[in-house]
């Protein structure tokens, strides 16, 4: 009777071993195995916010989030094809699987972490304005009845019409147009995130920041729902960027500073 029971056990375990491996083999294909399958990174990046991501002289992309992809894609052991996208098509590309991530200087809200996952914080900033250098604006504080220019459907639209409610916001598709806006005088102030104004502001004296900043914005790379694996390679990636020095060399590269956050590290 033992004999037999034990021979009920083993025939049991062996069915329920043959289950798991049927079960593994049909699991779905994760994006990090694709890319490796794949053979290069498909990253989506933006090229309209200096110093995260740009085209240089040669036309070719360049920034602080671009050598940050690069360093994920050699973390993975595969190239990087760099997608362009903008505030309005990053999610859009990285739900329909266009890209495999996103890094476009794009603040993790909990309205978009409905949409898709996040890597940790790898840069926080905040918003600031940029104006004419005769201008009067100080702050926030002086743009009622001014018009302001700002990037369509981000927060820094949201952030500027909780600080400044009696501002008259003008939205544009991109920093770019945003940017052109004060420049050709169509608008008072220009308002994005510091370091982006910086960027403009780099080769253009006639401007200046003025103000504190009025917002917090934490920076993630994105990845798709569930996507866990290559949401860990990424995080690993950035800290041992961070606990190897080369993070603070990159920022000191784009940002001509020390960076004053630093990146969470796991134990």
């Amino acid at each position: 009777m033992m004999a037999l029971r034990f021979l009920h056990t083993v025939l049991a375990l062996t069915a329920l071993a043959a289950t798991a491996v049927t079960a593994a083999a049909q699991a779905p294909q994760g994006t990090l195995a694709k890319i490796k399958e794949r053979g290069k990174l498909l990253a989506g990046v933006k090229l309209d916010t200096p110093p995260f991501g740009l085209l240089d002289d040669k036309n070719e992309p360049v920034g602080f989030d671009i050598d940050l992809v690069r360093s994920i894609g050699a973390r993975i052991g595969v190239p990087v094809e760099l997608v362009k996208v903008t505030s309005a098509t990053r999610i859009p590309l990285l739900v329909s699987g266009n890209v495999d991530l996103v890094a476009a200087s794009m603040t993790h809200t909990r309205e978009r972490d409905k949409a898709i996952d996040f890597s940790i914080t790898y840069y926080t900033g905040g918003q600031s304005l940029m104006v004419p250098k005769a201008s009067t604006i100080t702050g926030v504080k002086d743009l009622g009845g001014k018009q302001v220019a700002v990037q369509q459907g981000t927060t820094l639209e949201k952030n500027l019409a909780a600080a400044a409610p009696t501002a008259k916001i003008i939205a544009f598709r991109d920093y770019t147009a945003a940017w052109l806006a004060l420049a050709q005088g169509r608008a008072d102030a220009f308002t994005g995130s510091l370091n982006v104004l910086q960027g403009f502001l780099k080769d253009n004296p006639n401007f200046k920041i003025v103000g504190e900043m009025f917002s917090v914005e934490p920076f993630g790379v994105g990845v798709r729902q569930g996507d866990s694996d290559l949401r860990d390679e990424i995080n690993f990636a950035l800290q041992d960027l961070w606990t190897s020095g080369e993070y603070a060399s990159l920022y000191r590269k784009w940002f001509n500073a020390d960076p004053t956050m630093p990146i969470e590290v796991w134990p």
